[in-house]
């Protein structure tokens, strides 16, 4: 059985998120999302509800299940007995990031191995942050997250205003 790892801080989950696990699922047997905490990263949502809002965006795919982890990536790729882990890509600073961090990973655990997809072209603009700015000032995200959560994270996002 093919198992590939998809994590990510995800706060919050976008459309391109989503379009990566989907084109992910298709050449696996199971897809782990999981949702990661990031020493690196202050995020506006809990953990609790990052996994909510992925789960939310994932339900229609039978082969992918969403989870949460707060310990090492390499830790979580061998409990799960995955074959790679799988990163979206949408530029060449993203690429060098990557590559980076699959060495680091491969340092930790020698088994460990990483696809890297690039992006559609429709989204390579789209990241979390792009979302977390543009909702805060109130403008539409509707085209940047999955429309499933839309709501909840404009909601979120405008509370952070106050």
């Amino acid at each position: 059985m093919k198992v590939l790892l998809f994590p990510g801080s995800f706060d919050p989950f976008t459309r391109g998120h989503r379009d990566i696990a989907r084109r992910a699922a298709k050449v696996c047997d199971k897809l782990y999302v999981a949702v990661m905490e990031n020493s690196a990263k202050k995020t506006v949502f809990t953990l609790e509800e990052r996994e909510e809002l992925v789960k939310r965006s994932l339900t229609k795919y039978d082969n992918i299940e969403v989870i949460s982890s707060t310990g090492l990536l390499v830790d979580l790729y061998r409990q799960l007995g995955c074959c790679a882990v799988v990163r979206g890509i949408r530029s060449e600073s993203d690429f060098r990031y990557e590559a980076e961090l699959a060495l680091a990973n491969r340092l930790l655990c020698p088994e460990y191995d990483c696809l890297l997809l690039p992006c559609r072209d429709d989204m390579s603009l789209i990241s979390s942050s792009i979302v977390k700015e543009v909702g805060h000032y109130g403008g539409d995200i509707s085209k940047m997250v999955p429309s499933e959560i839309v709501d909840t994270v404009k909601d979120k996002l405008m509370k952070g205003r106050v």
